[in-house]
């Protein structure tokens, strides 16, 4: 019964993500677009409730932390813009390299719940994702967006966070590459310069782009320019306009994504082989 207000969410989160806007104002956007979003599926629960208490833990595992975590992320990033220095790119560093201590000790004081939902367990989920739920663990939210008693349970807040920091943790890596080249190494040390893409771009294009909507990465939350920032660096390379790489694999004729097809019926055909 969501399907509506989520699809509609994704659809305007998306445009405001490539709208060109800048940071400060796309955080506003976002905060607006996401409150509203959560009001309506809040409304829905009100009055239809759920069917069952598995329905209820798969809205407040994966559906309803899809906005919250982005209220998070982008209140965090709002904040952000508004608390950075003003002048000295060093200033600017060391606020920024304070953000990342502070993601580093959520991280480290809620590792158990974050392997939990890393590694895809479910065995606490009536305890974590269900307002009947309630089992007291040794970490909480810490936080309280949007917290409302009949809309949230123990968990789904945290969950929300840890996908949201996912999110900052990128936003803060290019916020350092822009001010200071370099600056972020100590953060997250750059590939070796070992492994060179030999393809062509637009064929690893459509692995990225196959990887994103599978929502095998970060749990769904990694964004395309995460994921195609990853890419280039893993294999040093460059995409210019990933956006014009994806019309142009959409104007192909069938097969389109013929590169993922390729390796495809190879990997198949070799274990074929190997059977015999």
């Amino acid at each position: 019964m969501f399907e509506k207000d989520m699809e509609t969410f994704s659809e305007n989160l998306e445009r405001l993500i490539h709208s060109g806007k800048t940071e400060l104002k796309m955080a506003d956007d976002g905060i607006r677009l996401c409150i509203q979003t959560l009001s309506k599926l809040q409304k829905q629960v009100d009055k239809e409730d759920f069917e069952d208490t598995q329905t209820e833990i798969e809205f407040f595992k994966n559906i309803k932390p899809i906005p919250m975590s982005y209220l998070i992320y982008f209140t965090e990033v709002r904040s952000c813009e508004l608390m950075l220095p003003k002048a000295g790119d060093s200033h600017k560093v060391r606020y920024l390299e304070k953000e990342i201590k502070k993601i580093n000790k959520f991280f480290s004081a809620n590792h158990s719940f974050v392997n939990y939902m890393e590694q895809n367990k479910n065995y606490l989920d009536f305890e974590f994702f269900s307002r009947k739920g309630g089992m007291d663990f040794s970490f909480s939210p810490v936080i309280n967006y949007y917290q409302n008693p009949e809309f949230s349970t123990t968990h789904d807040m945290l969950w929300s966070k840890v996908q949201a920091l996912y999110r900052y943790i990128h936003y803060i890596r290019e916020k350092l590459e822009l001010i200071q080249p370099g600056s972020n190494s100590n953060f997250r040390k750059r590939q070796p310069n070992l492994l060179v893409w030999s393809g062509c771009k637009i064929s690893l294009a459509e692995v990225i782009y196959a990887l994103y909507h599978a929502g095998d990465i970060n749990h769904g939350t990694a964004d395309l320019k995460t994921l195609f920032s990853v890419f280039e660096d893993v294999f040093n390379i460059k995409f210019d306009n990933f956006y014009k790489t994806y019309r142009e694999m959409k104007a192909r004729k069938d097969p389109r994504a013929k590169y993922l097809l390729e390796i495809a019926i190879n990997l198949e055909a070799k274990m074929r082989r190997e059977d015999k």
